[in-house]
């Protein structure tokens, strides 16, 4: 099984005529994806990737039956363009874009509280389920199909984990980045709990940063309501108090949570290693299967 997408999912991209929307649409179609359209204002009727574009998302699930959407829109109007998604109802929508105003995902998120709509990132690299669908940045190449789930703040991280994985032969079911904004959609918290409801997903991996209290309250989550082992990794302990780690979100005010130490401490007490490195990470993994 999978969470969130598949070889059903059928996917509109937002922004699929500028140079990132176009190479990334392509790179998702030859992964296999079901990329039906793209939807940029003013663009209707011209062709983009091999797909139809449309004015509005709107129109391409009229037309196309889209059910899904990849956002790459500059930061400035991406925030409007996940409101189309919202609006439209789509089951998902992957913001790749990074940037966007902390003020404008505020807005986002109020609006999103109010839907039915999953929205992944912004700042994310997507979600793979592997040999279905990948909508997003990620390299198709280095993901297997199999039976370890795997959520992540950090892209690069998401790589390494997963390249470490595929090597020993322990494929996943789904791979999710969620984004490293101080505000984003999906949580880990909703990650997780999806993966504990799919029967095929035997252990998770949630790799987290430095910044936020997202890691503490996971690790809470897991240790009251998960029966499926997971193993943790959690970046950024050498950062210093103050300085602002690549993500947004990555930076410790000094409150006393936030820091590499408490994040990896709750981990701990809810029952999860936390690799020193990613290799160790897929140790814990391999010893759980």
């Amino acid at each position: 099984m999978s969470i969130f997408v598949d070889d059903d999912t059928r996917v509109v991209v937002q922004g699929i005529t500028g140079g990132e929307g176009k190479f990334h649409a392509e790179q998702m179609i030859e992964y296999g994806t079901n990329v039906v359209a793209g939807a940029v204002p003013g663009k209707g009727g011209q062709e983009a990737a091999g797909v139809p574009v449309y004015d509005t998302v709107d129109a391409a699930v009229e037309e196309e039956d889209a059910n899904a959407s990849v956002i790459f829109v500059p930061p400035a109007f991406a925030a409007d363009a996940i409101f189309e998604a919202l609006d439209t109802g789509l089951d998902l929508a992957v913001a790749i874009t990074e940037g966007i105003p902390t003020q404008d995902m505020a807005k986002v998120n109020k609006r999103l509280g109010e839907t039915d709509t999953r929205l992944l990132g912004p700042n994310c690299p997507g979600i793979i389920t592997p040999g279905e669908a990948k909508l997003g940045i990620l390299p198709g190449n280095i993901f297997a199909d199999g039976n370890v789930g795997l959520v992540s703040r950090s892209g690069t991280l998401t790589y390494q984990v997963v390249d470490n994985l595929t090597e020993r032969g322990i494929g996943q079911t789904t791979a999710i980045g969620i984004g490293g904004d101080p505000i984003i959609g999906t949580s880990f918290i909703d990650a997780l709990e999806a993966f504990e409801a799919d029967t095929e997903t035997d252990a998770v991996v949630m790799c987290g940063e430095i910044g936020g209290e997202d890691e503490e309250q996971a690790a809470r989550f897991i240790g009251e309501h998960m029966d499926t082992p997971v193993a943790g990794f959690i970046a950024g302990r050498t950062a210093p108090p103050g300085k602002r780690m690549g993500h947004a979100g990555a930076i410790v005010s000094g409150s006393g949570t936030g820091t590499a130490e408490s994040k990896i401490d709750a981990l701990n007490d809810a029952g999860v290693p936390v690799g020193d490195t990613p290799e160790e990470v897929a140790d814990h993994i391999e010893s759980f299967l």
